[in-house]
């Protein structure tokens, strides 16, 4: 199972790149923002970077629930055992501002040791997280360790095992002073406050870090931040592949209504609230 899961895992980060690749292309040039029933933004590089990801993908064999992808049945997406979980351009807001703060997101996903039913039957067995503007990648398969590479997609091209020679693994220690909260950039809400004053009453003075997309979950599993707390809605694409790379760093990621690790696969793919500590 260790090696298949950094087979797979290697494929994912070739979808990545192949993904960034297409983001960047567009990136640098001007771009229509049309809005999506949901009234999110949607942009062409949203698209292309889909169609890369699911052209890399498809030579696993595995199924792919994507973002942009085709509406699966539930009763489709809860019979599979392991699939992919892909959102192909995380913090689109944040591409149209062009701050640089968006990312890949693919997650190797498998049924969980839990019950089945509506309120989710799988978590995250690998995960890949990569920032096309930094040329950053973060990833990591369960027993394999979470990693940060830098300038990834410039070094040689071989196993996800090999990439972790050249990678620092995660967490890494950080001298900070304050206990820090990082928290989205696009999406603050009355309970985030709410929750940042409690941790001052806790702490003393904090240090606040805002930031978009699920950079905010690689801040926490790296050590840079100590709680990424989400009073906002998310949908499961958003989460997953951080959430590998934040089990892999000893990190938690916690469903706020049961205190239990959150779940996937539910019969609705908004997440609840969560905690990332």
């Amino acid at each position: 199972m260790a090696q298949q899961l950094q087979t797979l895992i290697g494929t994912a980060i070739d979808a990545a790149f192949d993904a960034g690749r297409c983001i960047l292309e567009v990136y640098g040039r001007g771009f229509v923002v049309q809005e999506k029933a949901d009234r999110s933004p949607l942009t062409e590089a949203d698209l292309k970077a889909h169609a890369a990801i699911a052209e890399c993908l498809a030579g696993t064999g595995l199924p792919m629930l994507s973002e942009e992808g085709r509406d699966v049945p539930i009763e489709e997406r809860q019979g599979w055992d392991m699939y992919w979980l892909v959102d192909p351009l995380d913090g689109t807001k944040e591409f149209v501002k062009r701050n640089g703060e968006f990312t890949v997101n693919i997650a190797l996903m498998g049924r969980d040791d839990l019950p089945g039913g509506p309120l989710g039957n799988a978590g995250p067995l690998g995960g890949v997280l990569y920032a096309p503007v930094t040329d950053q990648l973060y990833f990591a398969w369960n027993g394999g360790g979470a990693w940060r590479q830098e300038l990834a997609a410039t070094k040689p091209a071989g196993s996800a095992y090999e990439r972790t020679l050249m990678s620092t693994r995660l967490p890494v220690e950080h001298a900070r002073e304050a206990y820090t909260v990082v928290a989205s950039r696009s999406h603050a809400s009355p309970e985030t406050e709410a929750f940042i004053e409690r941790m001052r009453s806790l702490h003393g003075d904090i240090a606040l870090t805002t930031m978009g997309s699920a950079l905010k979950i690689a801040l926490v599993a790296e050590g840079l931040a100590d709680v990424y707390p989400r009073y906002a809605p998310t949908m499961e694409w958003d989460t997953a592949a951080g959430h590998a790379i934040a089990m892999e760093a000893g990190r938690e990621v916690l469903d706020l209504t049961t205190n239990t690790r959150l779940r996937y696969n539910k019969n609705e793919l908004v997440n609840p609230w969560f905690i990332v500590q």
